[in-house]
Formats: C-alpha cells, sequence, structure tokens
C-alpha cells in the first residue's frame, strides 16, 4: 500500500480528522448548538471521504496500471470495481 500514495500526506489527514472528532466530542459536553456540532460532524465526514478517495486514486494509478501492464486486466478491472462500490457507500 505504501508505494501506491503518499502515507505521510495520509497520516496528517488522518490525524486532523481525529483532532476533529474529540473537538466534536467536546462540543458535546460543552452544551454547543446542535447546529455547530452538525456543521463539524459534516465537516469530518467530508475529510474521510477525501482520504478515501486518495486512496482510490493510489490505487488505481499504482494497483490498476501495475495489473493491467502484468497482463491480468480482467481480474484486476472487477477488483477496481469492487473498490469503486465499496467506495461509493461512504
Amino acid at each position: 500500500m505504501r508505494q501506491c500514495m503518499d502515507a505521510g500526506n495520509l497520516h496528517r489527514r488522518l490525524s486532523k480528522i481525529m483532532g476533529q472528532l474529540k473537538a466534536v466530542d467536546k462540543m458535546i459536553d460543552q452544551d454547543v448548538p446542535c447546529e455547530e456540532i452538525i456543521i463539524q460532524i459534516n465537516a469530518v465526514k467530508k475529510a474521510v471521504h477525501k482520504v478515501g478517495q486518495i486512496v482510490l486514486e493510489g490505487h488505481l494509478t499504482h494497483c490498476v496500471r501495475e495489473g493491467i501492464e502484468n497482463g491480468d486486466a480482467e481480474k484486476t478491472i472487477a477488483d477496481f470495481a469492487q473498490a469503486v462500490e465499496h467506495f461509493s457507500r461512504l
């Protein structure tokens, strides 16, 4: 997996997401208005989606390309279609 994407970038994004989640947890204890909490939850959701997008793009540009170049196009495309299906459920 490391060769498919920038692991450092993903770790930074995930650390930020964890910080956002901790902030949402604190907001609940601080009796922040629901609308503000929902805004922050939506920001977390978008950030998680972006991480998934980066992973999927890395998979496409490395793993899928490699699979097709090595002559295993049908299985590679089927696996990629399954990955896209899983990602679309987010």
